[in-house]
């Protein structure tokens, strides 16, 4: 990453997202952090409290933000799955998915945008998922990583010529507590996810901040309208 660039990274506060802060402080960027609360009392950026489930507290705070801020950068990484089989799919469990993983991702960078075209620099990395390429009782998940993987896309045409990147780094299984909540150490879940990673283990969180650090940086200046897949291979058609 750039030193001294300011980076809004959403879902901020563990796991992934939290991987993503640690490594850009490391590297000089200023972190905002966005979730709804710290677990670590060390963050080691900007805290900002937001519950990005509600559009208009969210609004409010990303108003305050670029008002405060220059944003040079946006990392769209706070997402939510609810499992579910094809016949037994809440719409409201649908809808609660694609609006966390999806609008509030269109709503932060609208935010940031103008500001990174005035300054005619800015970098957006959507975090997606290995599940854009399907995966079993994951309709919703699916939907909206996929989702996520057009809006790269398209973005990155709407915004080449400022220069403004856009790519989207897709996960695969990962090391995280949200992971091993649904799939716990030694179980049966556990083992079937290790199953379909030909490198027979978890991704670690910090492999995944590698990845999107490397995106965000000046070196990845000539990459925009991307999927890097980070999955131990799982992504591979034939594994």
């Amino acid at each position: 990453m750039v030193p001294e660039r300011t980076v809004l990274v959403t879902g901020a506060s563990r796991g992934i997202g939290l991987a993503i802060t640690r490594k850009l402080c490391h590297e000089g960027a200023q972190v905002l952090g966005i979730a709804r609360s710290a677990r670590d009392a060390d963050f080691p950026g900007t805290f900002v409290p937001c519950d990005l489930s509600d559009a208009r507290q969210t609004a409010d705070t990303l108003q305050t933000l670029t008002r405060d801020h220059h944003v040079d950068a946006v990392v769209n990484n706070a997402g939510i799955a609810l499992p579910e089989p094809l016949g037994q799919i809440d719409l409201a469990n649908l809808h609660t998915v694609l609006d966390l993983n999806v609008r509030a991702a269109v709503q932060t960078v609208q935010a940031c945008v103008d500001g990174m075209r005035e300054r005619g620099w800015g970098r957006i990395v959507n975090i997606t998922s290995r599940a854009i390429f399907g995966t079993r009782d994951r309709s919703s998940y699916s939907a909206a990583k996929s989702a996520l993987t057009g809006l790269t896309r398209t973005w990155a045409l709407e915004l080449a010529d400022h220069p403004i990147t856009v790519n989207a780094v897709a996960p695969g299984p990962v090391d995280t507590d949200l992971f091993h909540r649904t799939h716990p150490a030694g179980s049966a879940a556990e083992a079937a996810a290790l199953h379909t990673i030909p490198m027979g283990r978890l991704g670690r969180p910090e492999e995944i901040a590698a990845a999107v650090c490397f995106l965000l940086s000046d070196d990845a200046g000539f990459i925009t309208g991307q999927t890097l897949c980070v999955d131990g291979g799982g992504s591979i058609p034939g594994r």
